[in-house]
């Protein structure tokens, strides 16, 4: 899949996914929704606006109120990828997000996972 096909996908098409994920492993939607706060500053009005209107990944980041100043502190690989080591701007927030919900799934905590 290239770069430019993800970053137009729906946010809302991906947005169930990270939630089915968590609730597989015990995990909330709230959780989920909380990680999406903390990294892109959304509250819960402006999400689900997002999620009605179908919003791309590309404009969900462009858009986002404010990305999270700790985001440098999230590390690892995602996707066979080093987060911190992925040039593009948008891929390396995407892959964020994702690696974000994977902490989730596998039971870290959230303070870890907020990096507070």
């Amino acid at each position: 899949m290239s770069q430019t096909r993800v970053f137009k996908m729906a946010f809302a098409s991906v947005y169930p996914h990270y939630v089915a994920k968590a609730e597989r492993k015990g995990r909330s939607k709230a959780e989920v929704d909380a990680i999406i706060f903390w990294l892109t500053g959304y509250d819960s009005v402006e999400l689900q606006r997002l999620l009605e209107s179908r919003t791309d990944f590309e404009t969900f980041f462009k858009e986002a109120p404010s990305i999270h100043p700790n985001v440098s502190k999230i590390t690892g690989v995602i996707c066979g990828y080093r987060v911190e080591a992925i040039e593009d701007d948008l891929m390396r927030h995407i892959r964020y997000l994702d690696k974000l919900i994977d902490e989730l799934a596998k039971g870290k905590a959230m303070e870890k996972i907020l990096r507070q």
